[in-house]
């Protein structure tokens, strides 16, 4: 068995965690802290866990820091600054560790900086850390001691984007214009468990709206994305643009891009289909069938769909991912299961819930 720690488990991405992992045959849940419910059962506060899991909360002093190190993993589901100061320490006595936070994502201190408003704690560990999108960086994954879990916005852009941009590599010419348009919507539960009158029940029900019109903290990671992982060899100008939704939890991008005449001789939906026929996570729907969120509500399914337009030279990409499974939590275990040699599917391969 995995012995594996989950670091802030008072979130909803934490809670995730627990009903994943304690669902997992290979894995057991030996240790789970917040520094605000320690002592307390996590049923206690989920109720959703009574008969599932009986563990308690421990607070993350010295003794706790010991018990970590013993661990085969550690899931950081913990604001932003925690992992890289406990990462070091974690991976020098041999455990992996898997942060859900954004501290192991940007590869540009720069850009970290600028976001996320801090200095990184352990830069020289963020060169080996490794992207955490299986259907991309797998081959990657398997040795990796440190990994940044993907933002749920940059998960859905990222695999939107993956075929379109393989496709220009191999053919050696754009088939689509530099402008990409990214039109994100997300379900409330994305921006965390905190309490906030922004998302308060009166706030949000009943409303629609879009936020960090200015600038989004993922889009460098897109942008990171598109450049780095799946290495462009042409130049893009991402606009991001996220919005909130009045559900609790989904998430849907629609990405836009204008062909040039070469793509518009490509059959998109084929390349689609050819790039993620063995993954899966990734369902290409049929030609003219469009998903919606609650298709893969509570799974670790995305699905995409292809509209190709030549008249107008125009193609849309759709996405669909629960923002706190494929997009959180749900992607974290797919990653535990690559690095550990495990069937990825583990834990993980279960029907989504409708309605």
């Amino acid at each position: 068995m995995i012995s594996a720690a989950i670091v802030g488990g008072t979130g909803y991405t934490g809670i995730e965690l627990i009903r994943l992992l304690s669902a997992h045959p290979e894995v057991s849940i030996d240790l789970l802290t917040s520094r605000s419910e320690a002592g307390t059962r996590a049923d206690e506060i989920f109720p959703s866990l009574r008969g599932i899991s009986d563990i308690v909360f421990s607070d993350l002093g010295d003794d706790t820091l010991a018990t970590l190190q013993k661990c085969d993993v550690v899931f950081f589901a913990t604001p932003h600054g925690v992992a890289m100061k406990q990462a070091e320490a974690l991976t020098q006595a041999g455990v992996r560790v898997i942060d859900l936070a954004a501290d192991f994502r940007l590869q540009s201190l720069t850009e970290f900086e600028h976001w996320y408003q801090q200095s990184h704690a352990c830069p020289e560990l963020l060169k080996t850390a490794v992207y955490g999108l299986p259907e991309v960086n797998r081959h990657k994954l398997a040795n990796a001691l440190v990994v940044g879990n993907p933002g749920c916005y940059p998960t859905t852009a990222i695999l939107g984007l993956k075929p379109i941009i393989d496709e220009q590599n191999k053919q050696a010419a754009r088939l689509i214009d530099a402008r990409i348009v990214i039109d994100a919507k997300s379900g409330v539960s994305g921006a965390g468990r905190q309490a906030s009158l922004a998302l308060n029940y009166a706030e949000t029900t009943d409303n629609f709206k879009t936020y960090s019109v200015a600038g989004h903290r993922h889009l460098p990671e897109i942008e990171q994305g598109v450049a780095q992982l799946l290495d462009s060899q042409f130049s893009h100008r991402i606009r991001f643009l996220p919005h909130l939704v009045p559900m609790i939890r989904g998430m849907l991008s629609s990405i836009h891009m204008e062909m040039t005449e070469e793509g518009a001789a490509i059959d998109w939906q084929q390349v689609f289909e050819e790039c993620y026929a063995s993954e899966l996570f990734i369902d290409v729907m049929p030609k003219g069938i469009y998903p919606d969120t609650r298709s893969v509500r509570a799974s670790n399914r995305l699905r995409i769909a292809v509209h190709q337009d030549n008249d107008r030279a125009e193609l849309t990409v759709i996405v669909v991912q629960d923002n706190l499974v494929k997009g959180a939590a749900g992607q974290a275990v797919q990653n535990m299961n690559v690095m550990f040699g495990l069937d990825e599917s583990l834990g993980l391969n279960f029907a989504p819930i409708v309605p």
